[in-house]
C-alpha cells in the first residue's frame, strides 16, 4: 500500500547551525527527550516501508526558523517535502508566503495557535493583519496547516474559510475533537465544517488513540466524518516523534483502527490526499 505520512518531525543536534529557538520561549518535552534527525526519520520510513514523508516544522523546538526542515528536504528530495512555521502577521506576509514556497524549499506553511507550548488557544490567525496572507494562500494553492482546538476558536475557523473558500486548510489532529467524552457527538461536531470545501483534516495518533479505546463506538465517529467530508479529503499523519509510539507502531495503529472503512477510502487516507494536497510529492511509484 502506499503510504505518505504527513506529519512527522525532526530535530538536529547541531545547534550551532540549527540553534533551539522554540515558540513561547519553552522547548517541548518530547523535543528534548525524544528528537529524530533527518537520516533517523529515513531508517524509520525505510523500516516500515513509508516512501514519502512531509517534514512539519518541530515548532516547539525551532520556532519559526525552518532550516532544518528545508535543508533536510533538500539533501533527500526523493523522501521529503517540508511544511514551515509561518507567522501571518509579519509585514509583507503575502510576498514572504510566495518567496518561501518557491524557492525558499517549502511546500506548505503551518500556524502554530495552540500546543504543548502554547496553553492558550489564539484567535490571531483570523485577524484582519492576516488577510493579505491568507489571499496569497488562497491565490497560490498553497495548503496551510493549523494547529488549533476546536471550540471558542471555531469562529474563527469559520471565519477564514468563509472569508477565503478556496484556500486549503488542513485541520491539525482534526482540531482535538473530544472523542473519549463521545464519539458520536465528536464526530457530528467535525462532520459540521464539512461545507467548507476548502477544508481537509489530518488524522494523527491524537485520535486514533481515542478510537481505539472507544473500541466498536470508533465507527460512530469515522463513518460521519468520512461522509461529510469524503476520504478525499483526510490524510494520515504519524506525528514521530512527538508521538511516544515509534513509527512502526503509529502505522500500525492507524491500519488497526481504519480497518473499518473500504480500501479506497483508507487509499486516500494513507496517500492519495497527501498527493493531491502537496504536488511536489508526485506521482506514486509503480
Amino acid at each position: 500500500m502506499d503510504v505518505i505520512d504527513t506529519h512527522c518531525h525532526v530535530i538536529s543536534p547541531d545547534l550551532d547551525a540549527y540553534p533551539h529557538a522554540p515558540i513561547g520561549g519553552k522547548q517541548s518535552e518530547w523535543a528534548a527527550s525524544r528528537p529524530i534527525t533527518a537520516e533517523g526519520m529515513v531508517a524509520a520510513m525505510d523500516e516500515v516501508g513509508i516512501r514519502q514523508s512531509v517534514l512539519v516544522q518541530a515548532t516547539t523546538n525551532y520556532g519559526y526558523d525552518n532550516s532544518y526542515v528545508v535543508d533536510s528536504r533538500r539533501r533527500y528530495p526523493e523522501r521529503f517535502i517540508a511544511v514551515g512555521t509561518f507567522d501571518p502577521l509579519a509585514p509583507d506576509a503575502g510576498s514572504r508566503l510566495k518567496a518561501l514556497t518557491a524557492d525558499g524549499g517549502l511546500s506548505g506553511v503551518r500556524l502554530f495557535t495552540s500546543g504543548s507550548t502554547v496553553p492558550t488557544q489564539g484567535e490571531w490567525f483570523a485577524a484582519p493583519e492576516t488577510h493579505e496572507f491568507w489571499r496569497t494562500a488562497e491565490q497560490t494553492g498553497v495548503p496551510v496547516c493549523l494547529q488549533m482546538r476546536l471550540g471558542p476558536a471555531t469562529t474563527q475557523l469559520v471565519d477564514v474559510l468563509g472569508r477565503f473558500p478556496e484556500a486549503k486548510v488542513l485541520l491539525d489532529h482534526f482540531g482535538y475533537p473530544d472523542i473519549a467524552a463521545s464519539p458520536l457527538r465528536a464526530g457530528q461536531e467535525v462532520a459540521k465544517l464539512a461545507k467548507h470545501p476548502g477544508l481537509y483534516l489530518k488524522l494523527t495518533h491524537r485520535n486514533l488513540e481515542r478510537l481505539q479505546d472507544v473500541g466498536d463506538k470508533a465507527v460512530e465517529f469515522l463513518q460521519r466524518v468520512v461522509e461529510a467530508f469524503g476520504s478525499e479529503r483526510i490524510a494520515w499523519g504519524s506525528n514521530c516523534p512527538a508521538a511516544e509510539q515509534s513509527l512502526p507502531e503509529l502505522l500500525g495503529l492507524a491500519e488497526g483502527v481504519l480497518a473499518v472503512l473500504s480500501d479506497e477510502a483508507r487509499a486516500d487516507i494513507f496517500a492519495g490526499t497527501a498527493r493531491q494536497l502537496y504536488p511536489g510529492l508526485g506521482p506514486a511509484a509503480a
